[in-house]
Formats: C-alpha cells, sequence, structure tokens
C-alpha cells in the first residue's frame, strides 16, 4: 500500500470522517447498492496505518460494524509472498486462518499480470514487491501453476496463473455443507509509486489463449497486445480510460528462460522496450464494474488444481457480477472448505474474449456463513446444491460449464484435457439443467412449466471462453415470482 493511502485509512463505504472525499467517492456509483443478507447494516472496516503496515494476517476490532447476534470476529488478510498461493489449489496447503461462522474478513487481492506495467502497479508496494521479487538468485514464490516444478518454463509451468490469497479454514464445515460468501465491498489498490500519487491501474492482455488469437486478420499474426487503463471518476460515474498498449514479447526472465509468448505469470516487463503506442482507443472510457473473477472453495479430487479452469467448488467462474451486493453459494468438498480469492478485475464484458479482463489489485471485505446439511430444509435454496450459486437483490444465476466436475469427468488427465474438449454448446446444456433443477426444486415447478419459464424469463449468457473449462450462465429475475422468495 502507499504511504499516502497507509495515512488515510483504509475503508469502505462509511469509513472515518477524515476520509477524503474523493477516496469516499472512489467506485460510488459502480459498485452495487444494497444486496442481500442485510448488506445495508455493515460498514466497512477501517484499517490503521499501522496495521495496514504488517503483512500477516491477524484479528482486528470490529471498528464501523453493526451490532450482529452472537460473537463475530473481524480478520485483516494482506497480500504478500507468504499469505498467497501462485495458480493453483490445494487441500495440503497450511491454511492462513480458520476462522467462524459469521464472521468477517478484509482480503487483499494483487493481480498476477502487474508486471505489465511495474512502474504503475509494483514499485514501491511492499505487499506486491515482495510476492513479484524474482531475481536470478532468487525468487520470493517460486512454483506458479499445478504443473511439474521444473517445467521448462518455470516452476509450475503456468499450469494456472492467478495470485490467490488464503486459503482460509473455516472452522465445522464438512463435505456436503454450503458456505456462504458475502461480497460486502471492495475498494481499489492505489499505485504505491509517488509519481503516480493517489491513481490506480490496469491491464488487459488480448492473450495467446484468448478467442481471437488464432483468428486475427492485421499483421503481424498472432500476436500478443498489453492494454494499460487508469481509473478515473468523475463524481458521479467511474471509468477505466486507455492510456497505451504495446506488443507483447519475446521476454527473458531473471532465470535466463526466454519466452516467445506470454506462457509464464509475473513477468516484470519494460514496456518501453515494446514501443508503447499512446492515445490508443481514443474518446473511449469503459465504466467500472469491480469484482473477483477467482474464488471459491478446494476441490477433493486431487491435491494440486490449476486455478484456470471453473468447477462446481467455484473457482474462476470470471462473471462480472461477482462484485459488490453480491452472496454466493459453495459445495463444501474438503473439511473447513479452504477458502481463496483473487483475480480482481476492474471490467469485464461477459464471453472476457481476449482472454483477460481489466486485471488490476482490489481489497475486498466478505462475511462467511456456514450452512450445515443437516440444517438445511428440503426444497429450500440450498438443498441439493451442488455447484457455485450466485445471488444478488435482484436475481439469482446458477453457472453452467462445458464440464461441471471435470476433474471426475474427465479423469487421470483432466487437468489438460479440459483445454482441448470444451464448448460453448456443452456449457450451455449444463446451464439448461441446472437452472431446470434449480426452479423445479426451490420453486416446485413441475419440468414444463420449468422449461417455459426458462424460455420466456432467464437469460442464458456466454460467462468466459478463455478457462479452459467453458462457461454460460443462466439469469432469473427474483421478481417473476410475485410474492415469492424475492
Amino acid at each position: 500500500m502507499t504511504k499516502e493511502f497507509q495515512e488515510e485509512g483504509v475503508n469502505g463505504s462509511d469509513g472515518p470522517a477524515e476520509i477524503k472525499e474523493s477516496r469516499r467517492n472512489f467506485l460510488k456509483a459502480t459498485t452495487l447498492v444494497g444486496g442481500v443478507a442485510a448488506l445495508e447494516t455493515v460498514a466497512s472496516p477501517f484499517i490503521s496505518r499501522a496495521q495496514a503496515e504488517e503483512l500477516t494476517p491477524r484479528r482486528i476490532p470490529m471498528t464501523g460494524m453493526a451490532t450482529h447476534p452472537g460473537k463475530a470476529n473481524h480478520w485483516y488478510v494482506p497480500a504478500s509472498d507468504k499469505t498467497v498461493n501462485w495458480g493453483f489449489f490445494s487441500k495440503t496447503l497450511t491454511p492462513l486462518l480458520e476462522i467462524d461462522s459469521g464472521d468477517y474478513a478484509t482480503i487483499e487481492c494483487l493481480t498476477h499480470q502487474a508486471g505489465d506495467d511495474p512502474e504503475r502497479m509494483i514499485k514501491g508496494d511492499p505487499g506486491a514487491e515482495s510476492v513479484y521479487y524474482w531475481t536470478k538468485d532468487q525468487k520470493n514464490v517460486n512454483r506458479r501453476g499445478a504443473g511439474p516444478i521444473d517445467a521448462p518454463n518455470g516452476a509450475g509451468g503456468g499450469q494456472g496463473v492467478h495470485i490467490m490469497t488464503g486459503p482460509i479454514v473455516i472452522r465445522g464445515a464438512k463435505e456436503g455443507d454450503i458456505l456462504e460468501v458475502r461480497i460486502l465491498d471492495m475498494y481499489p489498490r492505489p499505485c504505491a509509486n509517488p509519481q503516480y500519487k493517489g491513481k490506480a491501474f490496469g491491464t488487459n492482455l488480448a492473450a495467446n489463449w484468448g478467442y481471437q488469437y488464432k483468428d486475427l486478420i492485421e499483421d503481424p499474426k498472432p500476436r500478443e497486445v498489453v492494454t494499460i487503463y487508469e481509473f478515473e471518476s468523475d463524481g458521479g460515474s467511474d471509468w477505466a480510460v486507455p492510456i497505451y498498449n504495446y506488443r507483447w514479447g519475446p521476454f527473458t526472465d531473471p532465470s535466463g528462460i526466454e519466452h516467445k509468448i506470454y506462457d509464464y505469470p509475473g513477468l516484470v516487463v519494460d514496456p518501453q522496450k515494446y514501443n508503447p503506442k499512446q492515445g490508443v482507443l481514443k474518446n473511449v472510457r469503459v465504466q467500472l464494474r469491480p469484482h473477483f473473477g477467482n474464488l471459491g472453495l478446494t476441490q477433493k479430487e486431487a491435491d494440486i488444481v490449476n486455478s484456470i479452469p471453473p468447477d462446481y467448488i467455484g473457482g474462476n467462474v470470471d462473471d462480472w457480477r461477482f462484485g459488490k451486493g453480491a452472496t454466493l453459494y459453495y459445495p463444501v468438498a474438503v473439511d473447513g472448505g479452504f477458502f481463496s480469492v483473487g483475480d480482481s478485475h476492474a471490467a469485464m464484458g461477459d464471453g472476457e474474449l481476449d482472454g483477460t479482463a481489466i486485471e488490476s489489485s482490489w481489497t475486498g471485505v466478505f462475511q462467511f456463513i456456514l450452512h450445515k446439511q443437516s440444517d438445511i430444509a428440503d426444497g429450500t435454496l440450498l438443498s441439493q446444491l451442488s455447484w457455485p450459486l450466485l445471488e444478488t437483490k435482484e436475481e439469482w444465476v446458477v453457472h453452467g460449464f462445458s464440464y461441471p466436475r471435470y476433474l471426475s469427468d474427465l479423469g487421470a488427465n483432466a487437468q489438460n484435457e479440459i483445454f482441448t474438449k470444451s464448448s460453448v454448446d456443452l456449457a450451455m446444456r449444463d446451464a439448461f439443467r441446472k437452472m431446470r433443477s434449480f426452479l423445479m426444486h426451490t420453486q416446485n415447478l413441475s419440468e414444463d412449466e420449468a422449461i417455459s419459464l426458462m424460455s420466456v424469463a432467464v437469460d442464458f449468457g456466454i460467462t468466459q471462453v478463455v478457462d479452459g473449462n467453458w462457461g454460460v450462465h443462466a439469469s432469473l429475475q427474483k421478481g417473476v415470482f410475485t410474492g415469492g422468495r424475492a
């Protein structure tokens, strides 16, 4: 964090009066208002400078929090080389924290693409610098991905790219339970470089794994292009404004490995060496839709799992609706759940076509509620839930994947095969089946009723076509059920 940010304090929408007005207004119009689970009664935390300077997880006072029945703790989890894992999930990791149902956590997330412009997204930030530190003699976070530790392109092989803060264990969580995760707030991590004081930035990479990569019409073909964005506010809305772009690569990393394409995360480059083009996308600004691309629990089927393909426990769903005011429900697969979060985005369109969103570093405020299987009544929202469900104030969103449980669906080589076998057709079929089940089970509809309602009232959309396990979401407005459960 920047020195000036630490001195001002870190807060959400209802922090101390001394926070600058511009800081309070930032993201004012883009984060969702209200939300489920009585979000309006919970103020975001205030983190003092002394607390923010520490890079270790800890319990902090419930400053500004409304009183809730029972006891709840508030935890602060900074991002550093000691609190993140790069590119994988694992049930064998040592948890950062064990928390109780009802507890709150403020969790920092770092983008895995800060190296696209290190002057704007790494320099001067102790947490980011500790994660990205890499010389010929030392690499603070060595494994980056679920691949072999001796992979030719670097430890972990880049088979998974996201910087994940966690894992956090929820006390008492068992397979068959449901973990409710409420996103109460999120705010951007400002640039720590004095040259860009008070600003925040993000990056979009038109990547080799993007949908467009083998279907370009201009030369050179193929190519990877980085576009750097700056976040701005006009007092009523918040925007990402493109600054410049450049064609990425090749690049030789500090270990002496040449990367002809962007095939490994955390490569810290000097954009000036790639002839950056200023003034791109003139007269364009993109309204911010801040959200977390990758959050959820950990699978039971393997000891180490690539962070890229989404799965039944959530993970890299890449739905821009996973922002402030959203509530996520995840089936627990391993004792404790093992929650992690990362891949924060400033904005993204449905599909995430070129392979990435506006990748940027954000901090989230979460609350965790554990629903024990024995307490979930049949025919209610959470009974028979075996996949990630999103709820907002206005809608339910079901997420379909090409392979709903790909690790077991595809067998021993699933983590490789998933990148060659996915399709929108398969994801659409899964979304249809899940929404049909949701309507029949939670709303007590017949199959004929559910199918008619899906055709006239449910919006199906492509979530992403770049994460190995492709996604289609199905959105249903709660208002359809007049006098119902909305």
